[in-house]
């Protein structure tokens, strides 16, 4: 286990539950153990044992360990795991990757052809509004207390990270908080509605949060304001009203108290795939290196092992072949782990935005011809059909960008970044590229990141939509962004940019501009009937 103790394992020890309303009608959530804390029995001294509730809601899908029950009755606790759902959603549609397994609703998901009965759009709505509650309940009771406003301002962040997805795959939603008393039926909100609520609440924390650097595992303020630079780059998306030029400024702000170390004085950790390795704590905030990690969620081989966060981003590209079996070669040992799902691959699109820079660090792990892998996606249901993504692993940095392996375990040490300075740097870069940020300082930034990435340095020219959209996906792949990204530049839906397996046709075919927001789940609608579907739904 590593050293340190985060505030999710305390909630997992502990055994903190909530009687928590959701804001789904058939999704009221209730202690499972009488003996458990619930929010009629608690006292000051497990304020901050409930805060962890807020944390771990996000990591793991219940109390009870990877193969227990979940917080949400009736959904697979891996699938229904709070980063794992919104990775089905914001990648699977889109270029980026493929799942190979025909799970239930998940191959609508890869195949651009969901519904509104869709059960994996359903969890992920349910696993948002779970957490919004949790948080809610959190901040009911620390409410006129003054002396918890610190970690007030925390579950209000949190919570608005779930407000933003929301608002992001979903568009309108249900709108509640600690204002309305427990039980109180959510009133749907409309994209706008929601958009100028949480822009306002997230200047609000990022005004008064501390500029200390948080307790690993915990949000402060370079999260926060991240997350708010990350609503204002989508707010012509969002709500039809650009927002760059704010969006530059967060980004300044956030960059100006990371600017003097790392690489080149960027403050970006030295080496790209060390931020996705077992050791990676140490680019989290309160780590011992670089913070590039602004926002991450911490996961431990023993204490903290879903299957989804990290587990499911190293296990599921990983498969163990045999050149004498399958004409080809990978073994999960390798990566440090003892356990491998071999169902999730690269495009053949996802593979060419590197082919003009090949020696590019950031796809240097992955498994290719050499290893008997093909580029191109001609059977959907062949793990080989598919570069090998390798890119999150339980490894150890050993020093100029090597590895080492430490113990092979089942589950791995491996932390989950959830916004990384790198984003914020590209955020600036694109401001810059559409006119409200200084374009010098933007092609700095972007070279930053290029350059980190052992790649060629841009000029002022190569500063436009094509290639940034491009280094977005080879930086931030398999981030959750990609989809959010694809719509911002106007290519998800539509023919202006087709992959392997769009619209569910070998080659990519249209989709329908209706699809840039997933509907609000059926039995969401049914259980309360004033919410309003999405058009064409």
């Amino acid at each position: 286990m590593k050293s340190y103790k985060s505030i999710i394992v305390s909630a997992l020890l502990a055994g903190v539950t909530l009687s928590t309303t959701s804001c789904i009608g058939d999704l009221d959530l209730e202690p499972n153990d009488p003996n458990t804390t619930t929010a009629g029995n608690l006292t000051e001294e497990t304020y901050e044992a409930v805060l962890a509730k807020c944390y771990s809601t996000m990591a793991v899908s219940g109390q009870y360990g990877p193969d227990g029950a979940s917080d949400i009755s009736g959904l697979d606790g891996g699938t229904g795991q709070y980063t794992r759902a919104l990775f089905m959603l914001n990648e699977f549609p889109t270029d980026e990757t493929k799942w190979i397994w025909a799970d239930e609703g998940v191959f609508d998901l890869n195949t651009n052809t969901w519904s509104k009965g869709n059960v994996n759009i359903f969890g992920t709505y349910s696993r948002l509004y779970v957490h919004i509650a949790v948080c809610n309940d959190f901040l009911r009771l620390v409410k006129g207390k003054d002396s918890y406003a610190e970690l007030a301002l925390e579950a209000r962040a949190l919570r608005a990270m779930s407000y933003y997805n929301v608002i992001d795959l979903f568009g309108q939603g249900g709108f509640i908080t600690e204002d309305d008393a427990a039980g109180t039926a959510p009133e749907q909100k409309s994209r706008k509605e929601l958009y100028d609520w949480l822009a306002a609440e997230l200047e609000d924390i990022v005004a008064n949060m501390s500029d200390a650097t948080p307790h690993y595992g915990r949000v402060g303020k370079d999260g926060v304001e991240a997350l708010l630079a990350r609503l204002y780059l989508n707010a012509n998306v969002y709500v039809g009203t650009p927002a760059y030029d704010k969006c530059a400024q967060h980004c300044e702000s956030i960059i100006a108290r990371h600017k003097g170390s790392g690489f080149q004085g960027s403050g970006l950790a030295d080496h790209y795939l060390y931020l996705f390795c077992g050791d990676n704590d140490a680019y989290m905030p309160g780590g011992n290196d670089v913070n590039e990690i602004l926002w991450g969620i911490p996961y431990d081989a023993i204490e903290i092992t879903p299957y989804g966060g990290t587990t499911f981003l190293c296990c599921a590209g990983t498969n163990n072949l045999t050149w004498a079996d399958n004409n080809a070669y990978m073994n999960c040992e390798d990566y440090g782990l003892n356990q491998q799902w071999g169902c999730m691959h690269a495009t053949s699109e996802f593979a060419d935005k590197f082919a003009a820079e090949p020696n590019d660090v950031r796809w240097s792990m992955w498994k290719k011809e050499e290893d008997g892998f093909k580029k191109e996606n001609k059977t959907f249901s062949s793990f080989t059909d598919g570069y090998g993504v390798v890119k999150f692993t339980n490894l150890l940095r050993d020093g100029d960008g090597n590895f080492k392996v430490g113990e092979i375990t089942k589950f791995p040490n491996t932390d989950l970044p959830l916004i990384r300075l790198a984003d914020v740097y590209l955020m600036y870069a694109e401001c810059a590229m559409r006119g409200s940020a200084d374009h010098a300082k933007g092609l700095e930034y972007a070279n930053y990141v290029r350059e980190r990435a052992g790649v060629s340095k841009w000029t002022a020219a190569d500063l436009n939509e094509q290639n940034m959209i491009d280094e977005r996906c080879r930086e931030l792949y398999w981030e959750n962004v990609r989809r959010t990204d694809l719509i911002r530049f106007g290519l998800f839906t539509g023919n202006k940019y087709n992959w392997s397996w769009k619209a569910n046709v070998a080659e990519g075919a249209a989709i329908p501009e209706y699809m840039n927001l997933f509907p609000i789940p059926a039995s969401v609608i049914s259980a309360q009937p004033d919410f309003k579907q999405n058009p064409n739904y």
